[in-house]
C-alpha cells in the first residue's frame, strides 16, 4: 500500500507491527512476523534511513517508532522533494536535447565524426526502424513521449519485440506517466515484462528517441512535429551524449509494474500453472507452448519457483511444493 512512499511490503509490515507492539524487540518482531532476522534487519535499516525508527537507547534490540501521522507527513514531504528534483532534471534534459537536435538534425554542418541519414515519410522511417531492430545484438533504448498508442499499433509491435527478446536483446522503454491510465498499454507492458522487457514512466520526456546498441540513434528532425521526418545519427561523441540522456531519464523514471493477481501463496496464475506442468514432467518448450510464452520465459518461471521453494533441483521443488501445500500430495 505504501510502496509509492518508499516502503516495500515487508518493510511496511514491520512498521505496522512496531506501531501495534511498541515493546517488541528484534527477536519478538522476527517471531511475530515470521521474518528471518537478517531480513528484519534490512527492513529496520530501511525504516531508519527514512527516519521512521531509531534505537531507543534502553536496550540494543529496542526501538522508538515515529507515529503514523508524522511518518506520513515526512514521507510525503520527501516524495514531493524528489518529484520536484525529477521535474527539474527532466526540464534540463529537455532543453539540452532540443539544442542537440537543432544542431545535429539540420544536416548542414555536421560535427567531426558525426554521420547522419535523413528519413522522410512514415514508410521510410518504419523500414529503417525495422532494419535497426533486425541488426541489434545487445540493447534497444527508447524514449516514447507520444502518450498511449492505439491497440493496433501495440499489437503490430509485438512481433518485432518478441524477436528481439528471444535473441536476448535488452529492451528498455520510458513512456509518459499518462499511459498508466490506458488499459491496452498496461496489457502490452505486462506482455513485454513476461518476456523480459523493461518499462518505466516519467511525467515528461525530453525527446522521442530510439538507440540501438549504443551506436545508432533515431530522432525526429523537428522535436515539435514528428511527421516532418527523422534523422539517424552515428558517431561516438553524439551517441555518448544521447546514451547519457537516456540513462539519466531512465534512472529518474518510475518502474511500471502492472498489478498481477496473486493467490495466498504469492503465486500468479501463470506461476501456478507452470508449477503444475513442472510436477507432471513437462519440459521448458512444452510448458512455454502450454502457457503461450517464450521458452526463455518458461525457464524464468521455473527458476523463480525453485527460488521461492528453496529448491536446488526441479525434483526437490516438486517435493517442497507438496510439503508446502502448493501441490496435492496425490494426483489422480
Amino acid at each position: 500500500m505504501l510502496a509509492v512512499l518508499g516502503l516495500d511490503t515487508d518493510t511496511e509490515r514491520v512498521y505496522r507491527a512496531m506501531l501495534a507492539h511498541r515493546d517488541d524487540g528484534l527477536c519478538a518482531l522476527s517471531q511475530r512476523l515470521g521474518l528471518p532476522e537478517d531480513k528484519l534487519r534490512d527492513c529496520l535499516d530501511r525504516l531508519h534511513a527514512l527516519a521512521l525508527v531509531r534505537p531507543s537507547g534502553q536496550a540494543e534490540s529496542a526501538f522508538r517508532v515515529l507515529g503514523p501521522e508524522q511518518a506520513m507527513s515526512l514521507l510525503l514531504s520527501r516524495q514531493q522533494a524528489e518529484l520536484a528534483a525529477h521535474q527539474e532534471r527532466v526540464e534540463t534534459a529537455r532543453a539540452a536535447a532540443a539544442q542537440l537536435v537543432a544542431e545535429c538534425s539540420s544536416l548542414h554542418r555536421p560535427s567531426v565524426g558525426l554521420h547522419t541519414e535523413e528519413l522522410t515519410g512514415a514508410e521510410e522511417i518504419r523500414d529503417r526502424l525495422a532494419r535497426l531492430a533486425a541488426d541489434a545484438r545487445q540493447e534497444i533504448m527508447t524514449l516514447a513521449p507520444g502518450g498511449a498508442h492505439t491497440e493496433s499499433d501495440l499489437e503490430a509491435s509485438r512481433g518485432p519485440n518478441a524477436t528481439l527478446l528471444e535473441r536476448g536483446v535488452t529492451v528498455r522503454t520510458v513512456y509518459l506517466d499518462s499511459i498508466r491510465n490506458h488499459q491496452p498499454t498496461l496489457h502490452h507492458v505486462q506482455w513485454l515484462r513476461e518476456r523480459g522487457g523493461h518499462v518505466r514512466t516519467a511525467p515528461g520526456l525530453p525527446i522521442r528517441m530510439i538507440i540501438a546498441d549504443r551506436r545508432e540513434a533515431v530522432l525526429p528532425l523537428d522535436p515539435t512535429d514528428a511527421s516532418r521526418g527523422a534523422v539517424v545519427l552515428t558517431g561516438p561523441g553524439i551517441l555518448t551524449a544521447l546514451c547519457e540522456l537516456f540513462e539519466s531519464t531512465w534512472h529518474a523514471a518510475t518502474p511500471l509494474v502492472p498489478t498481477v493477481e496473486r493467490d495466498p501463496d504469492g503465486l500468479t496464475p501463470q506461476h501456478r500453472e507452470a508449477l503444475r506442468l513442472l510436477a507432471q514432467g513437462f519440459k521448458d518448450d512444452a510448458i512455454a507452448k502450454r502457457l503461450g510464452v517464450s521458452t526463455r520465459t518458461a525457464r524464468r518461471f521455473a527458476a523463480e519457483l525453485m527460488e521461492a521453494l528453496e529448491a536446488h533441483s526441479r525434483f526437490e521443488a516438486g517435493v517442497h511444493a507438496v510439503q508446502n501445500g502448493w501441490l496435492p500430495a496425490h494426483r489422480t
